[in-house]
């Protein structure tokens, strides 16, 4: 009687153990709104790769890059409910959450990559995405789309006074809507899924993002100028459920967040050597390419400045001196 009590604790216990190592499996879903070949999406899959090696294979990410699972607005929406699990979008969105993250959409607040790096990886770019979990989401790294160009059909931009009057889509958020109607421009929110139907259908006459993304998503098939602006830096938040994140183990915890910040290098990486590859197939494709004169990016910078003094109230005093301090650092 004994033994056959003994046999059965034991393959009771032994049930107990494989069930608790199936619980172990789980399935990441990520989504993003960029197109396979883009570099979020290079971020992507090598952050899936490092976990799947990291994990045994236990953590599997599955990708869902081109808007596939909706808008970033519904995403966020999904990871907070928790029927998502991550995603990667402008962090400039989190606005609507956290409104010190309307920040990172003033213009020309970096001057270049390694400003932004610096901004994002220190402990400015920390503390912003540890105010998300308030709000049911985890920050755990930041990828990047980069500097930010204008694209139309209707003329070549050589001066800022050829951007009067053109119907520009912006990211729907309040201080995009407000640079593009100080430049004199007219500005439109829309979703990006949405963007280059509009485009086509001459529903809006231009848009504006980075390089890599206006080639990616073949907007010089509906779009024949691009000014090389660089108005705007947009870093890309990479987050997760926190209904999800709090469901993981620490040694899970430790491999995402490890895989995050080691993916966030690899496709910065990338996306800067893909920029002039990318401005090489525009050309090749019809596009015509200007840049602004230093004295038109100066009447620029100036045209923006009453639109960050706006926003710098809205955002707070302290973490706009908290950026600017960070900045004066590695201008040094």
């Amino acid at each position: 009687m004994k033994r056959l009590m003994l046999k059965t604790l034991v393959a009771a216990v032994a049930v107990a153990a494989f069930g608790t190592a199936q619980a172990q499996d789980k399935t990441i879903k990520f989504a993003t709104q960029n197109p396979k070949g883009h570099p979020i999406v290079l971020g992507m899959e090598k952050f899936a790769e490092i976990v799947a090696a990291k994990s045994g294979g236990k953590l599997k990410v599955n990708l869902f890059p081109g808007g596939t699972l909706g808008s970033d607005q519904a995403n966020v929406s999904a990871i907070q409910g928790g029927t998502l699990e991550m995603a990667s979008m402008n962090s400039g969105i989190f606005a609507s959450q956290v409104k010190e993250f309307a920040i990172y959409d003033f213009p020309f607040m970096f001057n270049n990559e390694k400003e932004a790096d610096f901004v994002v990886d220190g402990p400015f770019g920390q503390k912003l995405h540890a105010k998300l979990q308030d709000k049911g989401i985890v920050g755990l790294a930041y990828f990047e789309l980069g500097f930010r160009s204008i694209t139309n059909s209707k003329r070549p931009i050589n001066t800022v006074a050829d951007l009067a009057g053109l119907k520009l889509r912006v990211i729907p958020n309040p201080i995009n809507v407000d640079w593009v109607k100080a430049m004199g421009a007219n500005p439109t929110p829309l979703p990006f899924p949405e963007v280059y139907a509009a485009l086509e259908q001459k529903a809006i006459d231009g848009q504006e993002n980075p390089v890599t993304v206006i080639n990616a998503n073949k907007f010089y098939e509906v779009q024949k100028n691009v000014v090389l602006s660089n108005h705007q830096y947009n870093p890309q938040s990479v987050i997760i459920s926190k209904k999800f994140w709090d469901g993981l183990d620490a040694g899970q915890k430790k491999i995402v967040s490890e895989a995050a910040l080691e993916a966030a290098k690899f496709q910065r990486a990338q996306a800067r050597a893909q920029v002039a590859g990318a401005l090489d197939n525009m050309k090749k494709n019809g596009m015509q390419v200007t840049q602004l004169p230093p004295a038109e990016v100066a009447k620029l910078r100036d045209m923006m400045r009453p639109v960050t003094a706006k926003y710098a109230v809205n955002v707070g005093q302290e973490t706009v001196k908290e950026l600017q301090t960070e900045l004066a650092k590695i201008r040094k």
